[in-house]
């Protein structure tokens, strides 16, 4: 694996804070799932949440299978709803092209997980099968059962829960590498 090379491609993305890390690393949690069940008002109706994601059983052995995996760390101040959905929007795309740079490049299991909920089309359907952007579509990182606060403290990263539109979020994406 050339690390530089790929790193290179993120810098080119202007992705310039990220770290290393080893898929073991990623903690993955019966919590977060439950969370996005009696939580979230995707649960159900996006074709890339829950339940149309593995099992977290299953997501736990298939986020432990990588060796090389990067976190990346976005710190945004955006303090209305358009504009972050447009930022998520925008970070996504540029997370997918990351992951098919690397794919041309002989990273065949290259992998991203989204900062937010996959948001491509503007009228998801609810059912994996009938998703009309499966190219593109993603689960985001609590979508995989992934305890993004416990993983990212580890790493010494900064994130709290916001208690306004005001202060400056911390978010997260991950690219499955090896």
């Amino acid at each position: 694996m050339n690390k530089d090379e790929i790193e290179n491609i993120f810098l080119d993305k202007q992705f310039t804070d990220f770290k290393w890390i080893a898929g073991n690393q990623i903690k993955v949690a019966q919590w977060v799932r439950i969370k996005c069940m009696y939580g979230c008002v995707s649960y159900g109706k996006k074709s890339a949440c829950p339940p149309n994601t593995p099992s977290v059983p299953d997501c736990r052995e298939f986020i432990s299978e990588y060796k090389a995996v990067v976190i990346f760390h976005f710190q945004e101040k955006i303090d209305n709803d358009e504009m972050l959905l447009q930022w998520c929007k925008a970070t996504n795309k540029e997370l997918l092209r990351i992951e098919k740079e690397l794919f041309l490049l002989g990273y065949h299991k290259a992998f991203a997980l989204l900062v937010d909920e996959c948001n491509f089309c503007s009228d998801c359907v609810s059912e994996r099968t009938e998703c009309k952007n499966k190219k593109m579509a993603r689960p985001c990182t609590e979508a995989m059962a992934i305890d993004v606060y416990g993983t990212v403290r580890e790493l010494d990263y900064p994130i709290a829960v916001l208690a306004d539109k005001n202060e400056t979020m911390n978010r997260y994406g991950i690219l499955l590498i090896d």
